[in-house]
């Protein structure tokens, strides 16, 4: 005997000699009955996920909007548009987390010890 059935036999050998139970391979179950797939679960993760990545960017460009107008980069006009503009994306980021049934928390993913995605203000 040679190979993987060799180790595998050395292996139950050794846990037998040790008093541990013997390793079998997990049983491997079809995937429908593993996870509970349903469209609306489904569209609603990817509606999320999707608005998750919106309004960060939504935020980025709403933070540096506010830093070049802080150091005078824009005109009025631009700063009038600019205004405008995320105003609009902010009031279309609120119709679509309604839509799909989804608060500003849920769009705030968990980065574990590096904490929140977005900030919580």
């Amino acid at each position: 005997m040679s190979g993987p059935d060799r180790s595998r036999d050395e292996a139950a050998d050794l846990a037998a000699a040790l008093g541990e139970p013997q390793w079998q391979a997990p049983r491997v179950r079809p995937l429908d009955r593993r996870l509970a797939v349903d469209r609306d679960s489904v569209e609603r993760g990817l509606a999320s996920l999707v608005l998750t990545v919106v309004e960060l960017l939504r935020q980025l460009m709403e933070r540096q909007a506010l830093r070049r107008v802080d150091l005078g980069d824009l005109t009025e006009e631009q700063i009038e548009r600019v205004g405008a503009t995320l105003m609009a994306l902010e009031e279309q980021m609120t119709q679509l987390r309604e839509h799909f049934g989804l608060s500003p928390e849920d769009l705030n993913l968990d980065l574990g010890p590096l904490g929140p995605l977005l900030p919580t203000d």
